[in-house]
């Protein structure tokens, strides 16, 4: 083994109004736990009811106040600049305690890490080259189109990799001009605060960034109130659905992203092997907690055994072990309830008709260790739901048309594979299928073009991502001009 030297990891600390303090209530059940050990690490801690009030009101001040929003673009772009600078040296520190939230190998954590700087300093780039005004011809003299920040912003992120969403969105938020609420997961808070610790140190105007703990009742504080104009949220489905539900009443601007179980096609010309491979890099990614990982295999019936043998094969060579040791491939899940969940939803498959194929060996450390599965033999209609471990169905299908049918009969849409050697006829099969982005061999977590937007289709959310679709999100548009001056009407 190759540990990585572990120090003090870091504390639950709200940021409101310029002040840090610990949140004063922890949340019920289980604490923060080392997913491979299970030891207790910290209680997983919540802000009190009337501090997820100060921090909103905070942020409805500085933005009534234009201590942010009116700014100028080169001044908001430096204090982005300033944070990058910041988040520069806490790589290591950052990698430990994501990989220690979420399970996911370290050596794998680490890279997250190294992008977060490049989040902000991205953000600040795309500021200056979009700008925030335009002028357009109008009928007596140049109109001005402006891009303005809706106000103060919720943002919420998931448990599987929340440091780096949580830099990709806050980064983009304040280069928008708005204030920001992170709320971090419950159960995975700890590398939000070293971003969080981050962005203090610069010193940002009070109000600019908040940051408050806790779960379901802390993100519904701060989703329901009319005073956050726009809330951004990765996670699941119910949680979506309850945001959604809660903006309606003042219609907030929502960006939600929900996950999926994304479909992959196999033709019967495809590289097995090459194919094998790719399915399986896609299946472990984030130990299979990853929202665009492929879920449902449909594969040429003629090729469907040589593909679960050749998957099987390709999962097994993966080593499974601690998440701080450099050499492992694949972690432990998140935490005890996330792997007893997905128990729950295999066991499902099976009493369905399934058959579970398991692949590599799990070891001897009492975490929430799981080895990746292949479920064969059930109807591919069973298999709608998002998994988000490392599992994947394998059905067969009896050409493009079968394979199109099922790929489409989901009522979610965020992502889709096809794997063939034709390449023309992948492409044009990719078009066929509803989902906000079609990969064509390859389930690589880095989008197809870096200025493309990917929209979330179905009960896969509201909105989409996408570096510049991600900034637009967080303003709104305003024409201002000179009317036409002899109009009768």
């Amino acid at each position: 083994m190759a540990m990585v030297r572990v120090g003090r990891l870091p504390e639950q600390v709200d940021r409101i109004d310029g002040e840090l303090r610990q949140p004063r209530d922890v949340l019920d059940g289980e604490g923060l736990r080392d997913p491979s050990s299970g030891d207790h690490v910290q209680p997983r801690r919540a802000t009190a009811p009337d501090e997820v009030d100060r921090a909103i009101a905070a942020a409805a001040r500085a933005h009534r106040d234009g201590v942010w929003a009116d700014l100028d673009v080169a001044s908001r772009s430096e204090w982005l600049e300033r944070i990058a600078g910041e988040l520069d040296g806490v790589g290591d520190d950052l990698a430990v305690a994501e990989s220690t939230g979420s399970g996911v190998p370290v050596a794998v954590t680490r890279m997250f890490a190294g992008s977060l700087a490049g989040a902000f300093r991205g953000a600040a780039s795309l500021l200056r080259t979009a700008g925030v005004r335009t002028e357009l011809p109008g009928p007596v003299r140049p109109v001005e189109l402006l891009r303005l920040p809706w106000g103060p912003a919720a943002v919420l992120v998931p448990w599987n990799a929340p440091a780096a969403m949580a830099a990709g969105k806050v980064a983009m938020a304040l280069a928008a001009g708005c204030t920001v609420l992170l709320k971090p997961p419950e159960w995975s808070p700890l590398g939000c605060n070293l971003v969080a610790d981050a962005i203090h140190r610069v010193e940002l105007p009070a109000g600019v960034f908040q940051m408050v703990h806790g779960g379901p009742a802390t993100g519904a504080a701060l989703t329901g109130d009319p005073r956050v104009k726009v809330v951004s949220y990765t996670g699941s489905l119910a949680a979506g659905r309850a945001i959604a539900r809660a903006a309606a009443e003042h219609f907030t601007a929502l960006q939600l992203e929900l996950g999926g179980n994304n479909p992959a096609i196999v033709r019967a010309d495809a590289d097995i092997d090459a194919t094998a491979a790719a399915l399986a890099s896609g299946m472990l990614k984030l130990n299979g907690q990853w929202c665009e990982a492929p879920g449902k295999v449909l594969v040429a019936r003629a090729r469907h055994d040589d593909l679960v043998d050749a998957l099987r094969d390709h999962l097994g060579r993966r080593r499974i072990g601690h998440h701080l040791d450099d050499t492992t491939e694949v972690g432990p899940l998140s935490h005890a309830a996330h792997r007893d969940r997905l128990h729950q939803q295999v066991d499902a498959l099976v009493a369905d008709g399934g058959d579970v194929l398991t692949a590599g060996e799990v070891p001897d450390l009492p975490g929430w260790f799981w080895a990746p599965r292949l479920v064969v033999g059930v109807d591919p209609g069973r298999c709608v739901d998002e998994l988000f471990g490392p599992v994947v169905s394998v059905h067969p299908v009896d050409d493009d048309e079968h394979a199109v049918a099922l790929a489409n009969d989901t009522p979610y849409g965020l992502a889709g594979y096809v794997f063939s050697s034709d390449l023309d006829v992948a492409q044009a099969l990719g078009r066929r299928i509803r989902f906000g982005e079609v990969k064509i061999n390859g389930t690589s977590v880095i989008d197809l073009t870096p200025t493309s937007t990917q929209s979330f289709w179905g009960l896969s959310g509201i909105g989409g991502h996408g570096d510049a679709e991600v900034l637009r999100f967080f303003t709104g548009s305003q024409i201002v001009g000179v009317d036409h001056p002899d109009v009768p009407i």
